[in-house]
């Protein structure tokens, strides 16, 4: 009875499993939204789309309209609406003469965007080569990019980057700086000006007037901004705003465009206005969100947009980026050890006041600051531009989960690769610097000797082949040399690959031998005693050594079981339940003269009964 009882537990548990996996909507699907977009075709005639909105607005008790000036000429119009209007409208008679009909979907500034109010900035006299700006000491951001570097070069004079966000004040600190006409979204109207202080701390960012004795500096300061509103004070806008905003950016000469907003709704409106403005030469970025999970909010994981991730003072993962799939790059976005500086307004009072920041949304401004300098270098399209941005990255090992994507941003490198088409000796010199690749440490204790166990494992058990066949003859086989080889370092490069959206254990269990097999989905170093032993290959002996063929393959994997539990125990010998010390040591060696000897047996009856 408590077998029944446990089993149809085990039942329910696996059918409730299996409809939450199939009614998944996913992150393309999740999002809130308030109202519904339809995109009438541009076939369409005028009068067929008034005729569709009047019954429209006539069934559903609804008012269709324009979301602003620029929605007329794409036939984009919104109407209230929830989950169950917008499936209505989906199977309804005027889905016909749509492009497509899909939610409204609000993005956001990403949470978790803070303000710090805390603590005093201390002015400092700028050293010889450095900007004058009294607070730029404090702008660890821009000295861990190298901006110094990328300035001997240019600082982005002839590049336009539109910020798309909730508006910019021109402050004290934005004064010098040159702007071309952009557009509020949100009050359509002509003037883009920020009620929330985000969207102006994003633009300092890009290109705060440097070098003017005032306040602190920015990554592309010869540049020109162009200020695009679509997100309200309270920092919410929707996809419509957005993607009108990416196509007056396009259309009005913008180079690089930054999006400091993010959610969780995927926009075929939205999409389309990405690869409009990518068609355009436009390079797109935006930052990765908040939420600390594995994959890129919307809009970095369109197609054909640099998605950035953050990282702190301390050079490691903010705890709040995402990561993952849609994580392109990664830049200084700010922690507790050290927020990004720069001069806005503050939300309550509206006054201009240096504040500190930290949020992928201030990682994000420092990717578009160098996109532009490597635009203001003649490197046009957008491909290209990622292409330096990514090849120039500081590359991090280890990085499994894409916490950093290509890398760490590294101005200097990236506008010294655009300028001259490669990285120079002095660039190398620093990469292997800083990567650890000139420190005698790295050479003795991981990197490359990491694969010689492997290698002497995969020798050791051919030459026990070769030794036993000196003594009784075979030929040798496929079926020996793959066991062989399962036997004694598995498809070991296997576990270096990743997948950012799937677990990692499939691919060490592709990646280990028979003896790692045990400590394989645990991820665990240590060997287990039943996987590391002669069990195994017993078992294999029982099953197989009466078949004509595959026979070899429990001799090849008798053979490499004993070759990596030899070279293990003078590696690394460690084992479960015995530590890794003497005793350790002692059970694989044991283990791998029996898995030896039971080989040799196999091969010796093999031979008499011949």
């Amino acid at each position: 009875m408590r077998k029944l009882i446990l089993f149809s537990l085990f039942f329910i548990g696996l059918v409730a499993a299996v409809f939450g996996f199939l009614n998944f909507q996913g992150l393309a699907a999740q999002g809130k939204f308030e109202t519904i977009l339809l995109d009438f075709r541009e076939n369409i005639p005028q009068e067929v789309i008034q005729q569709d909105l009047q019954a429209i607005a006539k069934e559903y008790n609804v008012i269709p309209r324009l979301d602003n000036q620029f929605s007329a000429k794409d036939n984009v119009y919104i109407i209230e609406g929830d989950r169950q209007r917008l499936k209505a409208l989906k199977k309804s008679r005027f889905a016909k003469n749509t492009e497509f009909i899909e939610p409204n979907f609000i993005y956001k500034i990403p949470l978790g965007d803070e303000i710090s109010r805390e603590g005093e900035y201390s002015k400092t006299v700028g050293v010889f080569g450095s900007p004058n700006d009294p607070y730029y000491s404090q702008q660890w951001n821009l000295h861990n990019i190298g901006v110094e570097g990328a300035w001997e070069k240019n600082k982005g004079s002839g590049v336009t980057v539109a910020v798309i966000d909730t508006g910019v004040t021109k402050v004290r600190d934005l004064v010098e700086t040159k702007f071309v006409k952009g557009y509020d979204f949100v009050n359509d109207r002509e003037e883009a000006k920020d009620d929330n202080g985000h969207g102006t701390h994003v633009a300092g960012t890009v290109a705060q007037a440097t070098n003017n004795y005032y306040g602190v500096a920015g990554v592309a300061y010869e540049a020109s901004l162009m200020p695009l509103k679509v997100l309200s004070e309270y920092g919410g806008g929707t996809v419509a705003d957005i993607a009108e905003a990416i196509k007056f950016a396009a259309d009005n000469d913008a180079d690089v465009i930054n999006m400091s907003l993010g959610g969780g709704g995927e926009s075929q409106l939205m999409k389309e206005a990405i690869e409009y403005a990518h068609k355009k030469g436009v390079v797109i970025i935006a930052a990765a969100g908040n939420e600390n999970e594995n994959a890129a909010a919307y809009p970095a994981r369109y197609p054909h947009v640099i998605g950035v991730s953050a990282f702190g003072a301390d050079g490691e993962k903010a705890p709040y980026s995402n990561y993952g799939a849609g994580v392109d790059i990664s830049a200084p976005g700010g922690s507790e050890a050290g927020k990004i500086l720069q001069e806005t307004i503050d939300p309550e009072t509206g006054n201009a006041v240096l504040l500190g920041l930290q949020g992928t949304s201030m990682a994000s401004p420092h990717v578009a600051g160098v996109a532009a300098l490597i635009k203001a270098t003649g490197v046009k399209e957008p491909e290209a531009v990622a292409k330096v941005l990514e090849d120039s990255a500081r590359v991090v090992k280890d990085d499994g989960l894409n916490y950093y994507g290509a890398g760490k941003l590294n101005a200097e490198a990236a506008v010294t690769l655009a300028t001259q088409g490669q990285i120079s000796f002095q660039d190398f010199f620093r990469w292997l610097r800083d990567n650890g690749y000139l420190n005698p440490k790295f050479w003795i204790d991981g990197g490359v000797y990491a694969l010689l166990p492997k290698i002497l494992m995969v020798l050791g058990s051919y030459l026990l082949a070769w030794f036993l066949r000196v003594y009784f003859p075979f030929t040798w086989s496929w079926s020996l040399s793959s066991g062989l080889i399962m036997g004694s370092s598995g498809l070991f490069f296997l576990k270096g690959i990743y997948i950012f959206d799937l677990p990692q254990w499939p691919f060490r269990i592709l990646g280990s031998s028979i003896p790692e097999l045990g400590n394989a989905l645990q991820g665990t170093d240590a060997f287990n005693p039943l996987f590391a032993s002669v069990l195994i290959p017993v078992a294999l002996m029982a099953l197989l050594l009466g078949h004509p063929k595959w026979k070899w393959f429990a001799v090849g994997s008798s053979l490499g079981i004993a070759a990596c539990l030899a070279v293990s125990a003078i590696a690394d010998p460690a084992v479960w339940g015995l530590g890794s010390g003497t005793w350790a040591r002692m059970f694989l060696i044991v283990n791998a003269l029996l898995c030896y000897g039971l080989a040799r047996l196999a091969v010796k009856s093999s031979e008499q009964s011949a």
